[in-house]
């Protein structure tokens, strides 16, 4: 059990982190999770990746978490601190455009929301996402990219038409 933990409690920790974004949270979630997972281990018939299966675990796990504490699922993560060594002027203007593409993300359909988040945050591949969200591969990786489109549209930037 302890190597199930150290090859996959990054993956599961940032997943949680990406719903929850508080780190803390993230982090008794994760051993949550992990407990979880050791006591259901033989209901694991290896149809997926084992970091997938426990980032369902913790995704449940979470969705628990939520119904007892009665809160809203979150919209759109926390702010991030700016790094050190911006500017005062620069340190503004990150966060005006962090908020403005947080709100615009925030036009985007649930799930087309949620695929961002997991593929920037956690890092996931799209055959995890798709997993994990009860998709295909392709489902993830059109619904990032079209999202990502509707962002630049949105932003005002240039993006790649397909010919």
């Amino acid at each position: 059990m302890d190597q199930l933990y150290q090859e996959n409690a990054k993956i599961v920790y940032h997943y949680l982190l990406s719903l929850c974004h508080t780190p803390s949270l993230a982090e008794d979630l994760t051993q949550e999770t992990f407990l979880r997972a050791y006591q259901s281990l033989e209901r694991y018939d290896g149809s997926c990746k084992l970091s997938t299966w426990l980032c369902q675990i913790g995704k449940h796990v979470y969705y628990q978490y939520l119904a007892k504490n009665k809160r809203e699922i979150p919209t759109e993560p926390k702010e991030q601190p700016a790094p050190q060594k911006m500017q005062p002027e620069e340190t503004v203007l990150h966060r005006m455009e962090l908020l403005e593409v947080l709100k615009e993300m925030q036009q985007l359909p649930a799930q087309m929301r949620e695929v961002i988040y997991l593929r920037a945050s956690a890092d996931l591949s799209f055959r995890e996402i798709g997993e994990i969200l009860g998709r295909s591969e392709n489902w993830a990786r059109v619904n990032f990219y079209r999202g990502k489109e509707l962002l630049a549209k949105a932003r005002g930037l240039p993006h790649k038409k397909k010919t």
